[in-house]
């Protein structure tokens, strides 16, 4: 028994070696950095100071926190709003037909990230195809300006980040089980009542997995809003980038990321909380006794 309960701890320790180099000792680094004075090399200074975390309360940083969260809210969103009906639609396609589809989802992420960015660009730019379309339908007029804003920003967000929630989802529904579905269609619920009474909670892990991939790196957005988006439609991840480069001021960029990674913590922390819940509910559910003859 000690053997076995070695030997599973042994396995578990490449993971933990993993996560202490690239994820603890970084981030210790980080709030470590924001305590130290700014050096005017570009560097940080011998001693410690708060004058940092004080240099905070700066009045255009609160806009740029909300804009940062509600877009990476509505990116998350919408990315889940369309992944389940496509993982859905896969997971019922036949297997040929599946790969095939889930080759194209892939697809896009063999061409460069900036590339595709850049390619946005392109579409959006007032002499681009999108455009051009737009105005030739009468969805826009000829002075609008469909680059650098937040519409650009959550439209190439949602273009970048979709694949990434569709993959878990269409994990979690290919394993689900779909006579569940059709047991309550026979039961009497509507498609509705079945698919959000049955089917939403049965790929619940799917919908946090797609969550956290989504949100967590929408938050620390940095090239698609430098591209798409104009000077007013900044993210903290362009602040953290103009105070380490521009202002070469490397303690208030390590103070900026500190903050993030604490609104980070949140959604990791409410994920954590809700895979136990679901494991202690797995283990205190009492099996049915089988009814005697």
């Amino acid at each position: 028994m000690k053997k076995r309960r070695w030997i599973e701890q042994a396995l578990t320790w490449p993971s933990f070696g993993w996560l202490v180099i690239f994820f603890a000792v970084p981030t210790v680094l980080v709030f470590a950095l924001s305590f130290k004075p700014a050096d005017l090399s570009g560097g940080a200074a011998p001693g410690w100071t708060l004058e940092t975390w004080r240099s905070l309360n700066n009045p255009a940083y609160p806009g740029i926190v909300w804009r940062t969260l509600w877009l990476s809210g509505a990116c998350t969103v919408v990315c889940l709003g369309l992944g389940v009906p496509v993982a859905y639609w896969i997971a019922r396609l036949d297997v040929r037909w599946r790969q095939r589809v889930l080759l194209l989802i892939i697809l896009p992420f063999w061409t460069n990230f900036l590339i595709r960015i850049f390619a946005w660009r392109t579409l959006l730019h007032p002499d681009g195809f999108v455009k051009s379309v737009c105005v030739s339908l009468g969805w826009a007029e000829p002075n609008t300006q469909l680059l650098y804003n937040n519409g650009a920003i959550l439209l190439v967000l949602v273009y970048t980040y979709l694949p990434f929630a569709i993959l878990p989802l269409y994990a979690a529904t290919e394993k689900f089980d779909f006579t569940l579905f059709e047991a309550a269609r026979d039961l009497g619920a509507t498609k509705w009542r079945a698919f959000r009474s049955v089917f939403l909670p049965g790929i619940r892990t799917g919908l946090l997995t797609a969550f956290l991939i989504v949100f967590i790196p929408a938050l620390g957005s940095y090239a698609i809003p430098a591209i798409v988006g104009g000077p007013t439609s900044e993210m903290i991840g362009n602040k953290i980038a103009q105070r380490a480069t521009t202002d070469r001021n490397l303690p208030h960029a390590a103070a900026l990321g500190a903050v993030l990674t604490l609104v980070i913590f949140v959604p990791l922390g409410v994920a954590a909380y809700l895979r136990r819940r679901d494991r202690l509910d797995v283990t205190t559910t009492p099996v049915d006794e089988p009814a005697s003859p």
